[in-house]
């Protein structure tokens, strides 16, 4: 670890005195990630696979930790409060500084409020509560289950004062995911933060990606042994004018894919003289 400490010193140094990053410093620090990401990493704990976010791997909170220690950032906030009175929210932006030099290395944007489905509706305690609410601010909400099932939860409208603190927490957090990628340039290992993705989203986007029709099998290669089997009757039926070259290849690869080689032989047949008539 202290040898990536100050391989990335040396890097960001360099990079300080030229004005700019030398190819060798850039593929040292893309290398410096992969390697963090293979030997301190651990699966579902710094990282994690997020039904609907594609392929790449979700950088998770204690990933970005990580990172933030192996390259000496520092984040610092600056908290933007937009909220009304019916609704918190909050922006927020996350400075990332070098810890040994101070200087601004790049940031983040992340914002949250209290209007998010996640933090704007809970379950209601009780069937008295639910129906003692105010209609406007009470609903039931159809949710799937396991193995395809439904069902109905009877929920009510938070209060936003009570849950501001969570609010900005999050919009914290969102920051620093959104810095800590920046400033490492590590979105070609990760995809941007996504565990806090609301629950009905992520499902819906899970039965999305596994309804997706499958791509179709490309046809195994016409072995050799049955392309001579068959050559003779392809010859035959070309050179007697029943059928072109094309035609029979766009036949035959229904039932197998034929390699350049095979196709040149096959196109290599002529017709003979007179059978066109």
């Amino acid at each position: 670890m202290n040898a990536l400490v100050k391989q990335e010193a040396n890097a960001l140094a360099h990079a300080q005195a030229s004005g700019r990053m030398a190819v060798a410093d850039i593929i040292a620090h893309v290398s410096t990630v992969q390697e963090v990401m293979r030997a301190v990493m651990k699966p579902e704990v710094h990282y994690g696979k997020i039904p609907g976010a594609g392929d790449k791997p979700t950088l998770l909170k204690a990933g970005a930790e990580v990172l933030c220690m192996v390259f000496r950032i520092a984040d610092k906030y600056v908290v933007e409060d937009l909220s009304t009175a019916d609704c918190v929210r909050y922006r927020v932006t996350c400075i990332g500084e070098h810890q040994m030099t101070g200087s601004v290395l790049g940031s983040g944007l992340g914002e949250a409020s209290s209007g998010e489905e996640k933090y704007k509706w809970r379950k209601a305690v009780c069937k008295e509560e639910f129906e003692e609410t105010p209609a406007n601010l009470r609903r039931v909400k159809h949710a799937r289950g396991k193995g395809g099932s439904t069902y109905k939860v009877e929920q009510i409208r938070t209060e936003p004062a009570d849950i501001a603190n969570t609010v900005l927490k999050m919009a914290n957090k969102r920051a620093k995911m959104a810095m800590v990628l920046n400033v490492t340039a590590a979105s070609d290992c990760f995809a941007q933060d996504l565990e806090d993705m609301d629950d009905a989203l992520r499902d819906h986007l899970a039965r999305h990606e596994n309804d997706a029709p499958a791509e179709p099998k490309g046809l195994p290669v016409y072995s050799d042994e049955a392309f001579q089997k068959n050559l003779p009757a392809w010859r035959s039926l070309i050179e007697s004018g029943k059928k072109t070259a094309e035609q029979v290849i766009a036949t035959v690869s229904t039932k197998g894919a034929l390699t350049d080689e095979q196709l040149a032989i096959i196109r290599a047949t002529v017709v003979a003289e007179g059978a066109a008539q």
